[in-house]
């Protein structure tokens, strides 16, 4: 299946203005329709994140998985990126001492099928989200 439409992705946070000051602001996110107490959509590279208040219910801290010899949080969410948005959120990202990080900006699979820039880090309710860029888009499915 392909196609270009948005996704649409609702999560779990422990606190709304926290959560609103950080994809806004932080990773520059439109914020977009909201239930005061309850939750707001961002528009994160123009796909819907629902923001929801579970403070009752914190966000489980991740699992590991292993990526090309990486230690990966799991789950985790994010978008892939064009190079140049890519190296301006890492550079945004790197110069905000308050970012808690899963992995620091790399590449991976180098000159294999696949070689991405990715990074991960945490939102302030510990959900974990990756970002990644290809030089060559056509490497985002490419197997061989």
């Amino acid at each position: 299946m392909s196609g270009t439409r948005p996704f649409h992705l609702a999560f779990p946070v422990t606190d709304l203005d926290e959560t609103r000051q950080f994809y806004g602001e932080t990773l520059g996110c439109q914020i977009g329709r909201e239930s005061p107490g309850h939750w707001v959509d961002f528009s994160l590279y123009g796909h819907q994140l629902s923001a929801h208040l579970r403070p009752q219910s914190t966000v489980q801290a991740a699992s590991l998985g292993q990526v090309d010899g990486d230690a990966v949080p799991i789950p985790h969410f994010g978008v892939i990126v064009t190079m140049e948005q890519w190296k301006d959120l890492a550079a945004r990202l790197e110069a905000n001492p308050e970012t808690r990080w899963g992995m620091k900006p790399k590449t991976r699979f180098v000159g294999e099928p696949g070689e991405q820039a990715t990074l991960f880090f945490f939102d302030p309710s510990g959900n974990a989200l990756e970002f990644k860029a290809f030089a060559d888009d056509s490497g985002i499915f490419q197997t061989a």
